[in-house]
């Protein structure tokens, strides 16, 4: 029997790991149990989430190389370095501003949100005598929420727009020039939002939540979802990140039985693809996508990576990263900051214990030349529009710079096509709840949100309208607000009966705690 072997040119694709002394040591990682990744990257910088006492803090550091060493920083840290301290609690989310390697946000348990400036001057003389450490000063404070703001994140071609998910179950968007209120709220979640992230464009936003559902948003018009979908069937933390160019996402999470999973979805109208089983441990997933089509999957807790090159909507395996040592948060580089003369396609950033070091993952070629088939265009730092234009409806556009030349060009976006029925699947079913006796109250059929009967494409992301779409233009003033008031009032009755289900649940947790104690005291007679 012939096997044939599918054409990659990534099939050779390896992790080289940093050498320990070009990476950075002795450092003190937030103990917070809120599940991010813990550090995040620029072109010249990285920050970590500190463990402070007296309030929040996080570092910024020069990023390492894995090729040698490229700052004066010492490979290991003085116990006392400058540290960005504004923050009145733990420092949860960090993110660095894709136009501007010196430009990094925080977000707090304070409910603040910081954007800090950093200057290349702030990192001269660092560890000589008599050099005297200076903390970072934000140049913006937004009160952002009463509660946590879990996750920060810039916008891919807006310049000066962040979002924020806060503990109210929203998510934010803020023009930074005027950031006295936000310029669009996102609603509707029904529990704490896990992650979130924008298309290539930043018309959409898709989330992923506590109650299990993934969520598409337009980003200017707010409101509520536009489709909503069953995700994992699991409770914990679940990821989302959005394929490129492909109107494709891909989300980690959990199954019904604790299996770690990986699915793509179509976003037209959000059903599932693809769905992999991983393993069975306990870490959440962070994924991570690269232009060169290769989805990068990190397990907390574990020291390996897995990547798979996506190909018509299938996940093939290249290989693994392995490593005895676990890792506790992981970032990845921009793509246009790679060693393109060592044939750098990708490289991350892992925290493991007290210590960060670099992995540059390698396309083997003999050539010295740029070798065009794996570097394709990146983007770039320049922002196609400013916040006012974005705001008030302008269509953006994609910016990519060439990683040979350094010319940037502009691509307009892509619009969002409608499903087809051969590859639209039903989503996976929600995990079941057991309930002790069955109460009349305990809603079995969960209420579903009303969608509008338009095509997803005329409502989120069609790139040649001259403004965003407004929720009354698009469905008519009665219609729209008849479809508003029923949604509210199924949206209600949707919480009410989630509620139901949790005390449910918890009523279930303390029998079993009681019928477990009473085994123990039999056992023990």
């Amino acid at each position: 029997m012939s096997r044939f072997v599918r054409a990659s040119k990534y099939r050779h694709v390896f992790g080289q790991q940093s050498k320990k002394e070009h990476g950075l040591d002795n450092l003190k990682v937030s103990n917070s149990a809120w599940d991010t990744n813990l550090i995040a990257a620029s072109g010249k910088y990285i920050s970590v989430n500190w463990n402070a006492s007296g309030g929040g803090a996080f570092a910024i550091l020069p990023a390492p190389s894995p090729f040698g060493v490229t700052s004066t920083i010492p490979f290991k840290l003085p116990d006392i370095i400058p540290l960005a301290r504004s923050h009145t609690a733990a420092v949860l989310d960090t993110d660095w501003s894709p136009h501007s390697d010196d430009t990094v946000a925080s977000a707090g348990e304070d409910g603040k949100v910081m954007i800090w400036k950093v200057e290349a001057s702030q990192f001269e003389d660092w560890g000589t005598e008599g050099w005297q450490p200076r903390d970072f000063d934000p140049v913006l404070r937004i009160d952002a929420s009463p509660r946590k703001i879990g996750q920060v994140l810039w916008h891919p071609t807006a310049q000066h727009v962040l979002a924020s998910a806060a503990g109210d179950h929203t998510v934010k968007l803020w023009d930074l020039g005027s950031p006295e209120s936000p310029k669009s709220v996102l609603g509707g979640h029904g529990d704490a939002i896990q992650s979130l992230a924008f298309n290539p464009t930043g018309q959409v936003v898709v989330t992923t939540c506590r109650d299990r559902k993934l969520r598409i948003f337009d980003a200017r018009a707010g409101g509520d979802a536009v489709r909503v979908a069953d995700g994992h069937g699991g409770i914990k933390g679940a990821r989302v990140v959005w394929m490129g160019d492909k109107d494709r996402i891909a989300t980690t999470g959990f199954s019904r039985m604790s299996d770690r999973q990986v699915s793509i979805w179509e976003t037209g109208g959000l059903g599932n693809v693809k769905t992999i089983t991983l393993d069975q441990s306990s870490g959440v997933v962070m994924p991570f996508w690269s232009d060169n089509n290769i989805l990068f999957l990190a397990g907390k807790g574990d020291g390996n990576i897995r990547y798979y090159e996506y190909e018509n909507d299938n996940l093939y395996a290249l290989d693994e990263h392995k490593s005895s040592d676990p890792q506790r948060g992981m970032c990845f580089l921009p793509r246009r900051a790679l060693s393109t003369p060592d044939c750098e396609i990708a490289r991350a950033y892992k925290i493991s214990g007290s210590s960060i070091e670099a992995i540059a993952f390698v396309v083997p070629r003999k050539s010295d030349s740029f070798q065009s088939d794996i570097f394709p265009p990146a983007p770039s730092a320049e922002p196609s529009l400013t916040a006012g234009e974005f705001f008030s409806g302008k269509p953006p556009s994609v910016k990519l710079v060439s990683l040979e030349s350094g010319v940037t060009t502009s691509v307009p976006g892509t619009p969002m096509t409608a499903p087809t029925p051969k590859q639209t699947a039903p989503p996976p079913k929600a995990e079941p709840v057991p309930t002790p006796a069955s109460p009349p109250s305990a809603p079995v059929v969960k209420p579903e949100p009303v969608e509008p009967a338009t095509p997803v494409s005329a409502v989120v992301s069609s790139p040649v309208e001259a403004k965003a779409p407004s929720r009354s233009s698009t469905f008519g003033a009665d219609a729209g607000a008849a479809l508003q008031e029923e949604n509210s009032k199924l949206n209600a009755d949707l919480r009410e009966a989630r509620e139901k289900i949790r005390n449910l649940e918890l009523q279930v947790e303390s029998m079993k705690a009681n019928a477990r104690k009473a085994a123990e005291a039999l056992m023990n007679q």
